[in-house]
């Protein structure tokens, strides 16, 4: 089934090679075999501008690293309107995927883009978001040159009517100028009719201020190039699972038709509140850490199989949609740290559950990664969510550091590699306080790649851990007791 499907679909370089050869082989006065070899096929279609017959081109091609799409050009003869659409020509993804791509050169600007007609573009920076369109086959440059042509072509109109949009968009479009390094005169006449001629932005010595561009498609049929390979660590990728809302928009779900009831598993521990079984969820009233206005804050304790009880945090803002989770524990201070090495040699290990406490550091030697305590706070995920949450904090540390020499540049993609398990690597997760857990995936045998060590805390540690001064016996007869009592009664 893959000979005929290729035959159908062929890569963009197959077809430009073919073409160029069909070109030179081709005798001079032969046409009819030449619209029959050529790849491109092409149908009179009604111009929407001018209302003359224009022509439509259609190829069928495949993009590498992505999948199969049709590309769409129209172009009219009377009046120049010309547009181009691409079309995926694949099912829908069982996913949706979010790509992020990190602009910190002029070269990151020819970076391909694929945008499906579900796709939304978000360019924080600009606080710009462009809603699901038509289908387009472009690059960073190319959509930020049509961005600015919409964006302009109701201005003066604006001006009049709305100031404050106005202003708002024209200064979108000063960022925008000063990226692709542009004179008002070239995006004027870009907006015109017609084929205009475009300095790219690329090949110009002007300044440019990095952005970030993210492209998301519930319907997974968008693709945002990488540079080199996947390990680019100017480009991210994950992928999610489609909200109804989603599956309604694309229409894979009858909006009328009443949701199915989630299956929740009934679990008889949950709210007996004894040591070792899970409790109820609290609500603590407060303010969201973002935006200040009131949120709720919602506290479970869960235990953990072979370890010990946890809290688990977590705040979600409705109003600004800021999230963020914190795992505490809900056990005595241990006498004794922890420190615990785990051999990663494969992608099943990355699925393993960790709890990294506040307290914790973490170690991956072949890279020279090292966390102190405290970094990420403490965190419950797995070992690809926690590698991919200090990728995440590092390459943001890169975005923002214009003057980097490239170093940092390279342990990210060492890093990226890491978190692939393209390679074996070793963790090592050090806790004074003995809070954190790494999944042992033979429990209750002990693991072989997994080697847990028990050790006495130094007099620092503990200090830097406030336990040289805490005192919980005896108390009772301490003068210093005495005296607080007696200073907070006075």
């Amino acid at each position: 089934m893959a000979a005929p499907q290729n035959k159908l679909f062929p890569a963009i370089g197959q077809v430009v090679d073919e073409t160029d050869k069909a070109e030179e082989l081709k005798p001079a006065n032969d046409v009819t075999s030449a619209d029959e070899e050529r790849a491109v096929q092409e149908i009179e279609s009604l111009c929407m501008k001018c209302y003359q017959q224009g022509v439509t081109r259609m190829l069928l091609t495949s993009i590498p690293f992505f999948r199969e799409v049709i590309v769409m050009s129209f172009r009219c003869e009377h009046c120049g309107f010309q547009n181009n659409e691409i079309q995926s020509a694949g099912q829908i993804r069982p996913e949706g995927v979010v790509y992020t791509a990190r602009i910190l050169a002029r070269k990151d600007l020819d970076r391909q883009i694929v945008k499906s007609e579900t796709c939304t573009v978000i360019i924080p920076d600009f606080e710009l978001t462009i809603p699901p369109n038509r289908g387009q086959l472009t690059t960073v440059e190319g959509l930020l040159r049509d961005i600015a042509t919409d964006l302009s072509e109701n201005q003066p109109f604006r001006r009049i009517d709305n100031e404050a949009a106005y202003n708002k968009i024209e200064t979108i479009l000063e960022g925008i100028r000063a990226i692709l390094a542009d004179n008002d005169d070239e995006l004027e006449d870009k907006a015109t009719v017609g084929a205009v001629k475009v300095n790219s932005a690329v090949d110009k010595d002007a300044p440019m201020k990095p952005f970030v561009i993210t492209i998301d498609d519930p319907a997974g049929n968008s693709f945002l190039e990488f540079v080199g390979s996947m390990a680019d660590p100017k480009w991210n990728m994950r992928t999610y699972r489609r909200t109804r809302q989603h599956n309604i928009e694309l229409g894979l779900v009858d909006a009328s038709a009443e949701p199915e009831p989630e299956r929740q598993e009934v679990d008889e521990n949950i709210g007996g509140g004894l040591e070792g079984q899970n409790e109820e969820i609290y609500v603590f009233h407060g303010t969201c850490s973002s935006c200040g206005h009131p949120s709720d804050t919602l506290v479970k304790k869960v235990n953990i199989p072979y370890f010990k009880d946890i809290l688990i945090m977590s705040i979600n803002c409705d109003l600004c949609g800021f999230r963020d989770n914190e795992v505490k524990s809900g056990s005595a201070i241990s006498e004794r740290g922890k420190r615990i090495t785990l051999k990663v040699e494969g992608r099943e290990d990355l699925s393993r559950d960790i709890l990294k406490s506040e307290s914790s550091g973490l170690e991956i030697p072949e890279i020279d990664l090292v966390l102190k305590e405290g970094t990420l706070g403490g965190r419950f995920t797995t070992l690809e969510g926690i590698l991919n949450q200090i990728y995440e904090e590092l390459s943001e540390k890169l975005f923002n550091d214009s003057k980097s020499d490239g170093a940092f540049e390279t342990f990210l993609a060492k890093l990226k590699a890491v978190k692939s398990a393209e390679h074996p690597f070793t963790l090592i997760l050090d806790d004074p306080l003995a809070n954190s857990y790494l999944q042992n995936l033979y429990a209750p045998d002990p693991d072989p790649n997994m080697t847990i060590e028990e050790y006495d805390r130094t007099f620092d540690q503990n200090e830097d851990l406030g336990l040289n001064d805490m005192k919980v016996e005896g108390y009772e007869n301490d003068p210093n007791v005495d005296a607080i009592a007696k200073g907070e009664t006075s």
